[in-house]
């Protein structure tokens, strides 16, 4: 018997629209929140099935193929009636109520979501949040978590989100050491004592270069939370790499360098496909997402910024 011919999902007509749109994989796999590898695949995967080539490689990128298009122009009508629909429901709709559960690390929810969730709270009475602490993996397909909001260059392949902003990291010490500011030799920073995360975080990148450009015996305090490493740089025990939306609010710290691009990590806000549309879990996200969105000059380091949720900075400009 002939195999069935090949159901097309609406993921896939999705996927299709967004390379279509943005002509490159990268770029693609940005708009819909999945990464380069798994956006290469399942367009190979979708090409064997129906047995067509959907885009010619070109150095200008992606261009579609006839067949190519036609699935993307389907793509276009499909999401046109897709945001219609929902427009419609919007006045019906649920007040969106309960529990949702929020996975994501203390140095996060310390110095940068708290006062956002308290916001969202404010706005959303009827919702409770339940907030899980650990760098470790939940699995959100088992309901561990509902949202997961994680600094990670590789998200889960499973799980679906949005990149809300790059996390800057530089170089800190206590104010007090550097009355006059960071030396003109920066090379001597390599002779001074120093903090760092330990082993476990081994994949940082700023871990890495600790253990590569500066002798271990330099090294005089290691620990396994970001939090901890922010308060050994202000207690002078050293200096150290720290994210910049830490390091730029203590008034005790001084910054010895600019951000590095390289030691960057992106700040994902991730949850399950099942769960994308839940009204809940949809009004979270957006609501998350705009508000790290403002806050990326803090996030980034590109300039110091306030935590204050967007309410409550509208309260105070009117006053």
């Amino acid at each position: 018997m002939p195999n069935p011919p090949y159901t097309v999902a609406w993921d896939d007509f999705r996927l299709i629209k967004a390379i279509a749109d943005a002509r490159s994989l990268p770029a693609a796999a940005e708009l819909i929140g999945l990464n380069h590898s798994t956006v290469f695949r399942r367009l190979g995967q979708i090409e064997e099935a129906l047995g067509t080539r959907l885009f010619e490689r070109h150095r200008s990128g992606y261009v579609t193929t006839p067949a190519g298009e036609e699935m993307a122009a389907l793509a276009e009508r499909l999401d046109h009636d897709i945001a219609g629909f929902t427009r419609r429901l919007a006045g019906r709709e649920i007040v969106p109520a309960g529990e949702l559960r929020v996975t994501t690390n203390d140095s996060l929810l310390v110095e940068l979501l708290t006062p956002l969730f308290g916001a969202f709270m404010r706005q959303c009475p009827d919702i409770r949040l339940d907030v899980l602490l650990g760098n470790q993996a939940l699995n959100l397909s088992k309901r561990d978590a509902d949202v997961a909001i994680r600094a990670t260059d590789t998200p889960p392949e499973n799980l679906v989100g949005r990149r809300a902003a790059r996390i800057g990291w530089a170089l800190y010490g206590r104010g007090a050491d550097f009355p006059e500011g960071p030396p003109a030799d920066q090379g001597t920073l390599a002779q001074r004592r120093w903090v760092s995360l330990n082993d476990q975080f081994g994949a940082f990148k700023v871990v890495q270069y600790v253990q590569k450009h500066i002798e271990a015996d330099r090294v005089v305090y290691k620990l396994n939370t970001v939090l901890g490493l922010a308060e050994a740089v202000e207690a002078g025990i050293g200096i150290g790499f720290l994210p910049c939306f830490i390091g730029d609010k203590r008034p005790g710290l001084k910054r010895l360098g600019p951000p590095q691009a390289g030691y960057a990590a992106d700040l994902w806000l991730l949850t399950h496909p099942d769960l994308r549309q839940a009204p809940r879990v949809r009004l979270f996200l957006d609501f998350m997402a705009s508000e790290l969105v403002r806050l990326r000059p803090l996030i980034e380091g590109v300039a110091e910024a306030e935590i204050q949720p967007a309410e409550d900075a509208q309260a105070s400009a009117a006053s």
